[in-house]
């Protein structure tokens, strides 16, 4: 509830005046004590007397029934030609009804877009088996002094004793089909880390049966360069590039880097980056092994991959 501005009453002061009433001032002198007419008291005191303090509250101007409701068989009409895709005015001009009449039908019955009578399926694409393409990212991190803004909030005239502390890389690799994931911190995002990076992952999916075919990227200058181009040549991979300023081409790996930040990097207070590190592995596990993700199904990433047996038991452990 908004109060305006030159409100005499608010409900704190409507249970005052009644509580006055009630211990036996006139309504008269209560009227001229709160500044208002003595109508308003005795509205206030008949709202109390039915209803409880609940009725000292200000409640909608709408009516509580409409004196001429628009009759069931025009609604239905509306509906009917709504979904044969009719336009608010051509509606209203056959049923007889006014537009604005017409447009809080539709609104009420969810039809007043045209979206709604077709929806349109969600466009997801997905690689069929492990491997196929994996996703390359990476993220800056400010490096970590001591518990900073993000957990104890800024104080204003304090001075930021981080300045100049420096960043750290978080480069991340997700798998388009299984959607397992492989991160490492780096200390930067030049090439040479892109590409030790690119190998360390290759060499992941290699140790859990997974042979990696493709690899989709950005259009950073480390993965442009003629070093991460020779690297993923080396190991047999074709490198595609995402369109520029298309996000959403890259969106697996965009959704695993907020995940990671909520759930890992800004999840608790680290006193330093090398305990922040530190926590990543085990994070990493839980969210290969045992997170339950709703886009794929219940299943974790990990037993999206097929692996039984042996493999299995050997990897867990």
């Amino acid at each position: 509830m908004n109060i305006h501005k030159n409100a005499r009453l608010t409900p704190r002061a409507r249970e005052r005046i009644v509580r006055q009433v009630e211990s036996g001032q006139t309504p008269e002198a209560v009227a001229k004590a709160a500044g208002v007419c003595l109508r308003t008291i005795r509205k206030w005191i008949d709202r109390y007397r039915r209803e409880g303090l609940t009725g000292l509250h200000d409640r909608s101007s709408r009516p509580h029934r409409l004196r001429r409701p628009t009759p069931a068989a025009i609604i239905e009409t509306i509906e009917r030609l709504r979904r044969q895709r009719w336009t608010g005015k051509q509606i209203a001009a056959e049923a007889g009804v006014s537009p604005a009449t017409v447009s809080r039908i539709l609104r009420r019955l969810g039809l007043n877009k045209l979206s709604a009578l077709e929806p349109e399926p969600v466009r997801r694409y997905e690689r069929e088996h492990p491997g196929e393409l994996i996703h390359l990212d990476i993220k800056k991190l400010g490096r970590i002094g001591s518990v900073g803004h993000r957990i104890t909030g800024r104080q204003t005239g304090m001075v930021n004793r981080h300045t100049g502390i420096g960043w750290e890389c978080v480069h991340v690799c997700i798998d388009d089909a299984s959607r397992v994931a492989f991160v490492q911190v780096m200390p930067d995002q030049r090439k040479n880390s892109a590409v030790a990076f690119l190998a360390a992952a290759v060499a992941y999916y290699a140790s859990l049966g997974v042979k990696v075919q493709r690899v989709m990227t950005d259009n950073g200058s480390c993965y442009r360069s003629k070093t991460f181009r020779a690297a993923c040549k080396r190991l047999g991979l074709r490198q595609i590039f995402t369109r520029p300023y298309t996000p959403r081409t890259n969106g697996k790996a965009e959704r695993f880097i907020q995940t990671s930040l909520r759930e890992w990097a800004y999840a608790r207070a680290y006193n330093t980056s090398d305990e922040r590190t530190a926590e990543l592995p085990r994070w990493l596990h839980r969210y290969n092994w045992h997170r339950p993700h709703g886009s794929i199904g219940s299943k974790s990433p990990i037993s999206r991959l097929g692996l039984t047996g042996n493999n299995l038991l050997r990897l867990h452990s």
